[in-house]
């Protein structure tokens, strides 16, 4: 399997708004929890609705954990923390969750495996090329 990319202009506003390209990487589609049940059933010995339950009891269990402070570390997925954008003060007493606390965010830190995976590179093609 490849990625795809394609060529985009982009205004730099940082130097004199000077035009530039970039690569951007293409996404083909969506995979649902029906598709990856049927998926992950067919590479193993469970039935399809047994892995869509643990996927959904997943779901569940993440956003339990995850707003609870806990780091979740799923192998060879990688961990999944919370995470919040806060604004400065000058004086500690000034900050409270209420009015300092922007929003919140889940940070995704890759397996060392999925991360050696990236490292090595991915193979890639031109959108619309048909060599990939």
């Amino acid at each position: 399997m490849a990625l795809r990319y394609r060529i985009t202009k982009r205004t730099n506003s940082i130097q004199e708004k000077q035009e530039q390209f970039i690569m951007q990487a293409v996404n083909t589609g969506t995979i649902d929890i029906d598709v990856l049940s049927k998926a992950i059933s067919d590479s193993c010995s469970l039935h399809t609705v047994d892995v869509k339950a643990v996927l959904m009891a997943l779901g569940i269990k993440l956003e339990e954990y995850l707003t609870a402070g806990k780091i979740v570390d799923l192998l060879d997925v990688g961990k999944f923390k919370m995470g919040f954008q806060c604004k400065a003060e000058d004086d500690a007493s000034l900050l409270s969750p209420k009015r300092s606390i922007k929003k919140f965010h889940i940070n995704y830190q890759p397996s060392l495996k999925l991360k050696h995976r990236l490292k090595a590179g991915i193979t890639t093609f031109k959108e619309g090329s048909r060599s990939v």
